[in-house]
């Protein structure tokens, strides 16, 4: 009989990845590495430092897994840990006054990595309509710019 749990059955861990993790996290991470590194490249143009600020990340979710499983909101917490570290390796400007960097990153997931907002919401913790409102919104400030 075998074992399907056993370590020559997974994948070998990534760089800075803990060997042992538990299924969970495993499964949030190969559900969301992609769209967490599509969205590193925006700001991160060169592949390499976008996947080192991707893997930093998730060893930080790693450390607090059993925290933010407890949390109300655990994709949301995930989420603002890969954005901080993303904002570390680049040099952003501060945003204009009135105007919220979470917004701008709902614009970068539609806009550029093309996610639809159900999509947008699952990777960032929210409801669907909140990413479309927002969405909208987004759209009508750079609108009256122009």
């Amino acid at each position: 009989m075998t074992n399907r749990h056993t370590s020559d059955a997974d994948p070998p861990p990534g760089p800075g990845e803990p060997e042992d993790v538990p299924l969970e996290f495993a499964a949030f991470c190969e559900l969301h590495r992609p769209r967490y590194l599509s969205y590193a490249r925006v700001w991160l143009t060169e592949h390499a430092h976008a996947a080192t600020a991707v893997q930093q990340a998730f060893a930080e979710i790693a450390v607090q897994w059993r925290e933010l499983l407890t949390s109300p909101n655990p994709t949301a917490l995930a989420w603002q840990i890969l954005r901080g570290t993303v904002a570390e390796h680049t040099r952003r400007e501060t945003p204009a006054p009135d105007r919220h960097p979470a917004d701008d990153d709902l614009a970068i997931l539609h806009y550029v990595v093309g996610l639809a907002a159900p999509e947008i919401a699952d990777v960032i913790g929210t409801d669907t309509a909140s990413v479309a409102g927002r969405l909208r919104r987004t759209m009508l400030h750079e609108a009256s710019g122009w």
